[in-house]
């Protein structure tokens, strides 16, 4: 009779943590910040919303199994990456360009690759280690001139998945954008990506708004962030982690 009920006991415990395991939410993670990647692009409002969809929330998600060379990692979500006749505004490079990645999350890494079509340009190994933030790679573009898309993708060391970040250059003058500099996020946890994760409360004082996440931003906007003003030097649309005293590459105190 106790074996009767150890062995149910068991397949119970079995179910319950399979269970666990597939509703366990992703962590966020990271994306390729300047130049500005396509879903950087969305998230700083310079493609609009309507065309983006939700990635404009979630820039450091593009998650998907290794090996694909599409902008979106093949997945199911954010297919909007791979639309080439959405007008991606360009950043004008020479023929040696700087990639910089901002990281939600500190993944354990096998590498990084650069694609132009289906040619490897350049490969950086991540030493099996988490990367840190603001995380850069130069490289030659191989003497390509004109307008040129580069595949940006991290491929981690203990999941099967890859990031994804697809950035489009004009390689010699006459792009549409300028890099943004990346947030100097301070780093101390996961921020989470979604747009209804509640903020601090700050109380705001007279004349300015009080800082929000979620909420797009131009140069020369005035917040308040816990009773202290602040005012925008670059334009983006803001995420939780990037409050401005974490970020002084986006925000300047009054």
């Amino acid at each position: 009779m106790r074996r009767l009920i150890v062995l149910p006991l068991l397949a119970v415990g079995a179910l319950i943590g399979s269970l666990v395991v597939a509703v366990s939410p992703a962590n966020a993670h990271g994306y390729v910040s300047s130049p500005l990647s396509r879903q950087a692009m969305c998230a700083q409002g310079r493609v609009s919303a309507s065309t983006c969809g939700d990635i404009i929330y979630e820039p450091q998600s593009v998650e998907a199994p290794k090996g694909s060379l599409q902008c979106n990692g093949g997945g199911t979500r954010f297919a909007v990456l791979n639309d080439n006749s959405v007008n991606w505004p360009t950043t004008s490079v020479g023929g040696t360009v700087t990639f910089t990645w901002t990281f939600t999350a500190f993944h354990r890494t096998t590498d990084f690759e650069y694609f132009v079509g289906n040619t490897r340009i350049a490969v950086f190994s991540g030493n099996n280690s988490a990367p840190p933030q603001g995380l850069t790679h130069s490289f030659s573009l191989g003497g390509r001139t004109g307008r040129v898309t580069v595949l940006a993708r991290w491929n981690i060391a203990d999941t099967i998945n890859a990031f994804y970040s697809c950035v489009d250059l004009q390689v010699g003058g006459g792009g549409t954008s300028s890099p943004s500099p990346s947030p100097s996020v301070t780093r101390t946890s996961s921020p989470s990506p979604s747009p209804t994760t509640a903020s601090p409360s700050p109380t705001a004082t007279s004349g300015s708004t009080t800082w929000a996440a979620g909420k797009a931003y131009k140069i020369g906007d005035v917040v308040t962030y816990n009773g202290v003003s602040y005012r925008c030097i670059q334009a983006h649309t803001a995420l939780v982690g990037w409050e401005p005293p974490s970020t002084p590459a986006l925000w300047s105190k009054v």
